[in-house]
């Protein structure tokens, strides 16, 4: 999701400390990955399916052009403040978590109105943060969320085209550059635990996103004419909680559309909706989105419960046949882990805790502290970017790790108020968007 955070925090501090084995125990049970396959590298070679074309350039979904958070090139600034490089800063109206997307000279994000009057989406010029125009959703009645999530937790996409918005009750909906609507698909009243907060995903012509909800078999899976917002595909699904956003992967030669979900992990044909595997193991609350590499699949559930390493590729229940390896505890609730090289890092969102694995084994290779331990304090996923790990947490408070296999902040910035959205990355620039502002840091 974009960063559909559930519940309050309380302030972090500017503290990190490396947490000890002794101190790890009554965390993430000794951090000793539980491995079935990880001696054995994988034949199938395993990829995201990340933007293409002039889509590469830009931020165009939901954790960048790779799908996961990972930034091509340098010059990106890690030091900055309220004014410290700030290039500009502009209002932004209503509230949201959703991330910032940009598409060549514009920057294009979603919002909500907190006394249930509209759901919008807005764009803004790159080069000065001014507003270009704001465009309203068809109206429709506010589906009830918890206090800490948005109306607006869902982050678009875009093809250059169009701008696709997952918003809820208010239904989904493609604008085009200029802000008019393209066409608009009505999905009914919503019965979802929480509210909604999951983004959609464009795979080829298809806009592709999933809904769970209270009652089960109410909730879906779906895809959708990215051009005209015809149904292509629904298939109805069981679990009855969950805020995820689907990624589409390459395993060897078949092409899989992954859902990480409350209890279980899926694939299903992206074509068709047919479901491929299954595998069992996540916890009841699912937020995080899979990050892929090393011929697995990465995938993080609960209030800081375990983390499966999957070898994709497979067919039926796969639980006991495809799980490389898996921590039974530490994972995070709310962010994406993030798969920068061989290491996959992630934020224990219920304790301020950042921890590293080696990708391939599960071996834990560092785990420390961001701040002052709280409950529920981070919500943005992590970026990596110039051999660097940043985390933002829900205080508007950026720790900036060196990527490797220490624990290492090198410094924090901090904004001056909060911080719920994930960033996006282009041209040497950041987009930050806080609780009322966006910001340029370059």
């Amino acid at each position: 999701m974009g960063a559909n955070a559930l519940a309050p925090a309380s302030r972090s501090g500017h503290t990190g400390c490396v947490i000890h084995r002794r101190e790890f125990l009554s965390i993430a049970a000794a951090g000793a990955a539980v491995s079935r396959l990880a001696q054995a590298e994988s034949g199938t070679p395993v990829s995201m399916i990340g933007s293409e074309g002039e889509a590469r350039k830009y931020w165009a979904r939901w954790r960048g052009p790779s799908g996961q958070g990972l930034v091509e090139g340098s010059g990106y600034p890690d030091k900055w403040s309220a004014t410290e490089n700030v290039r500009w800063k502009t209002p932004v109206p209503g509230r949201g978590h959703s991330s910032p997307i940009v598409w060549r000279d514009r920057i294009f994000l979603v919002t909500g109105y907190e006394d249930q009057s509209r759901r919008t989406v807005l764009a803004f010029d790159r080069k000065t943060g001014k507003q270009l125009w704001e465009t309203d959703a068809p109206k429709a009645v506010f589906e009830s969320k918890y206090p800490k999530n948005s109306y607006a937790s869902s982050t678009p996409s875009t093809d250059g085209k169009l701008i696709y918005c997952y918003l809820g009750n208010h239904g989904l909906m493609a604008v085009n550059l200029d802000g008019k609507i393209a066409w608009h698909r009505s999905l009914g009243e919503l019965n979802a635990y929480h509210g909604v907060g999951g983004s959609p995903l464009l795979y080829r012509d298809m806009v592709i996103f999933y809904q769970d909800q209270r009652k089960p078999a109410e909730g879906f899976v779906a895809a959708f004419d990215a051009k005209t917002g015809e149904p292509r595909w629904r298939v109805p699904r069981q679990e009855q909680v969950g805020w995820g956003t689907p990624v589409a992967i390459r395993a060897g030669n078949r092409e899989e559309l992954i859902v990480s979900s409350m209890k279980r992990v899926y694939a299903y044909d992206p074509a068709s909706g047919k479901e491929l595997w299954r595998c069992e193991g996540n916890l009841f609350e699912v937020i995080p989105t899979p990050v892929v590499g090393h011929g697995m699949v990465y995938c993080c559930s609960g209030r800081a419960g375990p983390t499966l390493a999957i070898r994709p590729g497979g067919s039926g229940d796969i639980t006991q046949t495809h799980v490389a390896w898996q921590s039974p505890k530490g994972s995070p609730f709310v962010p994406s882990p993030l798969l920068y090289g061989d290491l996959l890092y992630m934020v224990n969102d219920m304790q301020s805790i950042a921890t590293c694995f080696d990708a391939r084994s599960g071996e834990l290779k560092w785990q420390g502290r961001m701040g002052e331990a709280a409950r529920e304090s981070f919500s943005a996923s992590p970026v990596g970017v110039d051999g660097k790990i940043f985390f933002a947490n829900d205080q508007g408070e950026v720790f900036v790790l060196k990527a490797g296999s220490e624990f290492q902040i090198l410094h924090v910035n901090k904004f001056d108020e909060q911080v719920l959205a994930s960033p996006a990355l282009v041209d040497k620039t950041w987009y930050w968007r806080t609780a009322k502002h966006l910001y340029a840091i370059g």
